[in-house]
């Protein structure tokens, strides 16, 4: 990638995958020391493609994050330094006056959609479609980011990350989008 943002986005999705593991939180709680599950696969890896508790076994979040931003301007997505298996990202570059946006996917098999969020004060919870989810502004208290959780059944989550110069409601209006792109994608969450 030619944009100097890129490794911005490399840098936020590494920092979030480094809260993620280290704290547990409900929205609106307060981060606590995270406890051993037996349960839960190790933070920051994905689940053998035979997996039964992988859903996301069958898919390569480049692709989803590529089909879901076709015709939106953005290069071809790329595997993430901070973890090329489960995570993948873009910039579209400045154009104008309109800054660069960098948008990031992570298929994160193991953790609930509720847990670990990395700023519960800006946290609230809705629904992408049908799909439960957990909006944060600003996730690491940087302006002009905002990401969104979506529930992924038994015990996963696929999290969108978009980061839009320091304009986080456009960065949310954006997330917004681009996660009701990428919902239908994902397993059902029976």
């Amino acid at each position: 990638m030619t944009s100097s943002r890129f490794p911005a986005i490399l840098t936020a999705i590494a920092g979030v995958v480094l809260v993620v593991s280290a704290c547990t939180s409900e929205v609106g709680g307060q981060a606590n020391p995270s406890s051993t599950d037996s349960t839960a696969s190790t933070p920051g890896t994905t689940a053998p493609a035979g997996d039964p508790n992988n859903p996301f076994a069958s898919l390569k979040p480049c692709t989803v994050l590529d089909q879901a931003l076709t015709g939106e301007g953005f290069p071809a997505a790329a595997p993430t330094a901070a973890d090329a298996k489960e995570s993948c990202a873009t910039t579209k570059p400045r154009s104008g006056d309109v800054n660069p946006v960098d948008v990031a996917l992570s298929l994160q098999t193991g953790r609930g959609y509720k847990n670990n969020v990395s700023n519960p004060s800006q946290a609230s919870e809705g629904n992408v479609n049908d799909r439960a989810a957990v909006e944060v502004r600003e996730p690491r208290q940087s302006p002009g980011q905002c990401g969104i959780w979506l529930e992924v059944k038994p015990m996963s989550r696929a999290f969108v990350l978009v980061t839009s110069g320091s304009d986080t409601n456009n960065a949310c209006k954006l997330v917004e989008g681009f996660a009701a792109k990428i919902e239908p994608m994902l397993p059902k969450t029976n």
